[in-house]
């Protein structure tokens, strides 16, 4: 009962947040990041190049080899790659089939919201060629569809486009079979035909995914689990085209103090409470309001885009609800 008043009180400040608090400022708007949809593989000429490349020329074995680097699983510190890898494969068995409910506690219902303006935003299946160009999209960490289904649809019947192709990766299996049901229910044949499903580990993918295959790497909600961030950003790097899209949609750090301090209040207290009370299971959900209270500013990640060698235009990043999550984009230089 406690919960309710701070959740309503949350929800009053979330609706006088615009959807997009904040939008890329650059003088001129390049179009893989407009505010109007365009295509994801389209000119990026105001791109601002990264401030160092050392990540990109790192080789993929060397950057994930976890036998000596420690990290953290939600406060915990000093845990091995491997032991937060088990440990967050551990949360999503466990939250797998009430994904959708986690989400909804942990964003008040609005990464519905976000999920389709992201989506929007990199504009899938558009293609200025008459046949459309093929595209391939790899989803990470998308086990239950949610981005994947969205791009499905959004190229099939908003840019009449099905000449693409959509893989869907995550190393949990719990969560691949939870979108492979979803998909054989909700998706048309047509779509079903153009989605694969990949179990892979982010920071390691397998040779199947080749170097300057994808047109556009997504993943939403997931980035933070990752037990070596760096590794993943230089595998996006690894397998997208020459002007491919890395876009990342994820928790991030609020602005307004106000909306701030109720925000965290909320997620502390109520979400592992409820996470015990709807599925008897408070560890997991409070290692998710962990997990995003431990992941790095708007500023920081984007820092980390650059570092893989990726170039951002303006700030590089989009915050949604007064940054409670943001979005955030980068494109492999062309040369």
């Amino acid at each position: 009962m406690a919960a309710r008043p701070v959740c309503r009180a949350a929800a009053r400040i979330a609706k006088r947040q615009c959807i997009t608090s904040t939008t890329f400022r650059s003088n001129s708007s390049p179009s893989y990041l407009a505010t109007i949809p365009r295509a994801f593989s389209s000119s990026t000429a105001t791109l601002r190049p990264s401030t160092t490349s050392s990540a990109s020329s790192t080789s993929t074995s060397d950057s994930n080899d976890d036998s000596s680097r420690t990290t953290h699983f939600g406060f915990q510190d000093g845990l091995s790659e491997s032991e937060k890898t088990e440990r967050v494969a551990g949360v999503f068995h466990s939250v797998a089939e009430s994904y959708d409910r986690m989400n909804d506690f942990m964003s008040f219902g609005w990464h519905r919201v976000w999920k389709d303006h992201f989506v929007s935003s990199l504009n899938p299946g558009f293609s200025a060629s008459v046949p459309p160009a093929p595209q391939r999209i790899l989803d990470v960490a998308g086990g239950t569809g949610d981005i994947a289904f969205r791009m499905l649809h959004h190229a099939h019947v908003v840019n009449a486009n099905p000449n693409m192709h959509v893989t869907i990766s995550d190393i949990n299996p719990s969560m691949l079979a939870v979108g492979k049901q979803r998909a054989a229910q909700a998706l048309p044949a047509a779509q079903q035909a153009t989605l694969s499903f990949l179990e892979a580990d982010a920071t390691k993918l397998p040779s199947s995914v080749a170097a300057n295959s994808l047109d556009l790497y997504t993943v939403a909600f997931g980035i933070r689990n990752f037990a070596n961030i760096p590794a993943a950003l230089a595998e996006a790097y690894r397998v997208l085209k020459p002007g491919g899209v890395f876009a990342c949609l994820e928790f991030s750090k609020v602005r307004n103090p106000v909306f701030d301090a109720v925000y965290k209040r909320w997620s502390f207290s109520a979400i592992p409470l409820i996470g015990q009370l709807v599925a008897a299971d408070r560890d997991s959900y409070q290692y998710l309001v962990e997990s995003i209270e431990r992941f790095p500013s708007q500023e920081d990640f984007r820092r980390l885009i650059q570092d893989a060698g990726f170039v951002v235009s303006g700030d590089g990043y989009e915050n949604l609800t007064g940054g409670v999550a943001a979005i955030h984009k980068g494109m492999k230089p062309i040369s």
